[in-house]
């Protein structure tokens, strides 16, 4: 496909054979309930302006699930729904991005970060409230104390990795913040120790030294690793203050308001605290250096940081350092993060989390949340489990099916993720997560987490590449944040093709409902109309998207819940399903719904043999059963109706 469009069946072959390639087992069997309408929950529409088609699963193969994905199905428990995108009020389009080639945010590094310094004991959550506020304040305001009241320094170490997980976050960014952190806080020690009044310093800004800075650079270490200006910019802070006030604060402890001597009485107090990734730090012409190795740090400096240090003590939970003038106590406390894949079962504490998600976070009525209401909708499962094959590479490690991904902090339950693990992708189901850890945006930490696992996967399974995040909904701002995981691509509703969403945006800026990959033809109109004046303006109309203006029969009209407990069958306006121009699956508008093969009442057979193994059926039945075939083909596509089971 050309112009950034991707097939989603494209060099893959048939469903069937892949299973088999992978030692598949069982089969898929789905009950058609046909149309859906409902009240919208995006739009909050009161009428049944919401229009899908559900189909209830008793089991299902993985490979025919992702071939389901690919064609714009989801999953609440068993029952699946796919919306019919011309009908629909809120036309949802499935959106995925491909793991490798994935950029975080600005934003989403700030969850990293989040939690980088949760876990090393940088933060707490008692200071949750005003977490956000200072991770996005480029300034920070010092209350400077005297000499005798220096506050206690928690230490940011890494030195230990809670896990697997945690050491990718020892990214160069994470480092920088962890040394700018230290650095303010011995900024405060230091103002306080020479009794300055109540001033605003900025934030300390730490760049890491690349190899072509030093080889610019004369006599320069190669263990140079960060730096830090820090002093120029207190000294600047402190010139631009009232001068005849500060001064007299100034005398004795620093005479000369200059970077090179406010950078050595930093580095001195920065030897006595224990430095992040034990870098060591020395200060040179108004910069504060941060070495790899102690071989450049003087002797002088070397021993001073020693003496500093007392040997800690057999509990190994804090240590102190001893200066002549005070005492300091480092608590080296670190929190433990767990994340646990394991395959979709009933837990007590998960639903317990659920529970108090559900009601806190979205006000559900506590008789609503009960056990069974839990399991129907994110425990039970129609997918049939994929073992790993051992010394193959077609399936995940953990296998394919569906799985509870467990976070947990020092052993505390905190978030749980629902996916489903499938031969191309890891499909995001749903997340819940304690409120009282909300400070930590879990949502956005677990996503991150699990375009991680897809990486780290794909060199067992290669044919696990995407990471599918559900429906992304353009008229719903709440719904937005899933363009945020760069690059993404959206399915079309139409021919089955990914569309990069930067094509797919101004598309649907238009209108809600669009056709993605007739951009092609819109491009190619447009180069068209650059060369031809008298040709009229491009509309996108007249290119094979259906109308959204299109209306319902009266016989669609009447209202039908859309819960699957209490589904009805819509199908008395076929005909209307299958008009020109109506979206329908590749090459299912003509197709020979003969060969679909039936289970009736456990006896399986040929739809084009029903009459021949049931004996005489009245023609009326035989007649609006194939209609819900086609019906049926339509929103399944050809090649799985062919060999998924439908079930009578």
């Amino acid at each position: 496909m050309g112009d950034g469009a991707s097939s989603s069946r494209s060099g893959r072959g048939g469903v069937k054979e892949r299973a088999k390639e992978r030692g598949g087992i069982g089969e898929s069997v789905v009950i058609d309930h046909g149309r859906r309408r409902n009240s919208c929950g995006y739009c909050r529409s009161t009428s049944a302006s919401s229009v899908s088609h559900g189909l209830w699963a008793n089991s299902l193969t993985a490979d025919d699930y992702q071939e389901l994905l690919d064609h714009g199905w989801r999953r609440s428990g068993c029952f699946l729904y796919k919306p019919e995108m011309d009908r629909t009020c809120c036309p949802s389009y499935t959106i995925r991005l491909k793991a490798n080639n994935f950029y975080p945010s600005k934003d989403q590094d700030r969850v990293y970060k989040r939690m980088q310094r949760f876990l090393d004991g940088a933060t707490s959550m008692d200071k949750s409230d005003n977490l956000k506020q200072t991770a996005n304040s480029c300034k920070g305001s010092l209350k400077l104390v005297s000499r005798e009241s220096i506050p206690e320094i928690t230490a940011v170490s890494t030195k230990e990795s809670s896990s697997s997980t945690c050491e990718k976050l020892s990214s160069e960014s994470v480092i920088i913040h962890a040394l700018s952190d230290i650095i303010d806080k011995t900024v405060s020690i230091f103002c306080g120790s020479i009794s300055l009044p109540v001033v605003q310093f900025p934030k300390a800004n730490v760049k890491k030294v690349t190899t072509q800075a030093k080889k610019k650079l004369k006599n320069i270490s190669e263990d140079l690793a960060y730096t830090s200006n820090i002093a120029f910019q207190i000294a600047a802070t402190i010139r631009s203050q009232a001068a005849d006030e500060i001064n007299k604060f100034l005398e004795p402890e620093l005479p000369d308001i200059n970077p090179r001597a406010i950078a050595e009485k930093i580095s001195g107090l920065l030897m006595q605290q224990e430095v992040p990734y034990e870098l060591l730090t020395k200060a040179c012409n108004g910069h504060l250096n941060f070495y790899s190795t102690t071989k450049q740090i003087s002797s002088e400096a070397s021993n001073l940081k020693q003496k500093a240090q007392e040997p800690r003590g057999s509990q190994g939970n804090a240590k102190r350092i001893a200066t002549s003038d005070h005492c300091v106590i480092m608590p080296q406390k670190r929190r433990k993060l767990e994340i646990r894949l394991k395959r979709s079962s009933f837990d007590q504490e998960e639903y317990a989390l659920y529970r108090k998600y559900q009601i806190k976070v979205h006000d559900d009525k506590p008789e609503k949340v009960t056990v069974s209401s839990y399991k129907r909708f994110l425990v039970d499962t129609p997918i049939i489990f994929t073992p790993p094959i051992s010394g193959g590479n077609s399936v995940a490690p953990c296998g394919f099916g569906s799985f509870h991904q467990q976070y947990l902090i020092d052993g505390k339950l905190v978030a749980v993720g629902v996916v489903d693990i499938l031969p191309r992708c890891l499909s995001s189901k749903y997340l819940f997560w304690d409120p009282d850890f909300a400070f930590l945006s879990l949502g956005k930490y677990s996503a991150l987490q699990e375009i991680d696992w897809v990486k780290g996967t794909q060199n067992h399974c290669p044919s696990l590449q995407y990471y599918y995040l559900g429906y992304y909904i353009h008229s719903c701002s709440k719904m937005r944040y899933k363009a945020a995981y760069r690059p993404s691509e959206l399915l079309c509703p139409l021919r089955y093709q990914w569309v990069p969403f930067e094509i797919a945006k101004p598309l649907l800026e238009r209108k809600p409902y669009v056709v993605l990959s007739d951009y092609l033809v819109e491009q190619q109109s447009a180069m068209l109309s650059k060369h031809a004046s008298s040709v009229e303006r491009f509309d996108t109309d007249t290119h094979g998207c259906a109308s959204i203006e299109d209306s319902s029969d009266d016989e669609d009209n009447d209202e039908v819940d859309l819960r699957y407990k209490d589904t009805d069958m819509d199908i008395g306006d076929e005909s209307s399903f299958l008009a020109d121009g109506a979206p329908v699956a590749d090459g299912s508008q003509n197709c020979d719904v003969g060969d679909i093969v039936l289970d009736v009442n456990g006896l399986r057979v040929k739809f084009k043999d029903l009459e021949k193994v049931l004996g005489c059926v009245d023609k009326k039945v035989i007649s609006g059963l194939e209609k819900q075939l086609i019906s049926y083909v339509r929103v399944v596509g050809t090649e799985l109706a062919g060999h998924m089971v439908y079930s009578l």
